[in-house]
């Protein structure tokens, strides 16, 4: 590729500038920005920025690869940096990057800088782009989403170190020949990021969820019916709380919140995931704070995520149970599941013990 400028999807791509200076210490001395991108110069300066526009940007065309201001087409002015890293040049394969300054940030800057740059590496010959995200860019991970990348798996410690700690890396990937638009999701987001029926509020676990969601889950009933039986600690809480986003976006688990949608106060928790997902099956667990219990706020979540699931392509939904788990049995019939029958040793149990499980499923096509 040349450094020529682009335009398309509402944006221009064009070689890096000395006027560009000023907006690239803002976007990248912007915490949001360094969060994500740990090797960036520590802080962020102008003298930084020059090097960039006279150095660092020249050398990365100079190995092959690219790197364009994000500017806009009818100003001029600098939104952010998309560019090209070479992976392994016989192979064709190529690491795409941006950053998006805080005001250009929620307009889909970076998914049509994403897209146009892809889409000119790939005429150029390109076979393969990889987009990597940190674990909790959840931004980024929709940008890649938007413009057709998958998601492949993650790269363990693959970060640059920051303060000697390196993070985990989702690798997310588009090839020359796949189809145009956005990814699919397995679970797309919920109609205005929640559910209700205005006694209860479903929305996705957050970051602040996470002490509410650690007692519930260190309480001895709800400690019997994890899998395995253990308490789990406060970091661990803590870290499902805020991956939760992203192991969404993927579609391993829609892990929700249940809120009181008076109050806003968290009341439990509800969690779908497909197990089998080329049969359309997923399975579904949920768990109440003691003192929220009694007021059928569980039949309630279950009902709406259960609405929700088969309205987004969920054929079958099913939970297990404890034998002696009459409360959550109850539940599930109040919300329509049917009692399927009994799991020998389906759960383990404490001291290398298995635990029987009571199986209830419902379908898309049961009555409400």
């Amino acid at each position: 590729m040349t450094p020529e400028t682009i335009e398309g999807y509402g944006v221009r791509l064009r070689p890096c500038r000395p006027a560009d200076a000023p907006e690239m210490v803002t976007g990248c001395a912007d915490p949001e920005t360094r969060r994500f991108l740990p090797d960036l110069p520590d802080p962020y300066n102008v003298d930084s920025a020059r090097w960039w526009i006279t150095e660092g940007a020249p050398a990365a065309w100079a190995a092959g690869g690219s790197a364009y201001t994000i500017a806009d087409p009818d100003t001029d002015r600098m939104l952010g940096s998309v560019g090209l890293t070479p992976r392994a040049r016989d192979r064709a394969h190529y690491e795409i990057g941006y950053w998006v300054g805080p005001s250009a940030r929620g307009q889909g800057v970076a998914t049509a800088a994403t897209r146009l740059l892809g889409e000119r590496a790939f005429a150029a010959g390109a076979a393969r782009l990889e987009l990597l995200t940190h674990r909790e860019n959840v931004p980024s991970q929709r940008v890649a989403l938007a413009c057709g990348y998958r998601y492949e798996g993650v790269r363990r410690a693959a970060s640059t170190p920051r303060d000697g700690v390196r993070h985990d890396l989702m690798a997310w990937v588009r090839v020359a020949g796949d189809p145009a638009g956005a990814t699919p999701r397995l679970l797309p987001d919920l109609p205005g990021g929640r559910l209700t029926d205005g006694v209860v509020t479903l929305r996705c676990l957050a970051p602040a969820d996470a002490d509410a969601l650690h007692r519930m889950h260190t309480l001895p009933e709800v400690v019997a019916n994890r899998v395995p039986p253990v308490a789990p600690d406060r970091e661990s809480i803590a870290r499902r709380c805020r991956l939760a986003a992203g192991y969404w976006l993927v579609g391993d688990a829609a892990d929700l919140a249940i809120l009181d949608a008076v109050t806003g106060t968290f009341v439990g928790g509800c969690a779908l995931g497909y197990d089998e997902p080329a049969g359309g099956q997923a399975t579904l667990g949920f768990s109440l704070l003691p003192e929220t219990r009694g007021r059928g706020l569980a039949t309630r979540a279950v009902r709406l995520v259960a609405g929700w699931a088969f309205g987004v392509g969920v054929a079958r939904l099913w939970a297990g149970t404890r034998l002696e788990n009459v409360a959550s049995q109850r539940v599930l019939e109040r919300a329509g599941f049917r009692r399927e029958g009994l799991l020998r040793g389906r759960m383990p149990g404490p001291a290398g013990t298995r635990t029987d499980a009571v199986v209830f499923g419902r379908l898309a096509s049961d009555p409400d």
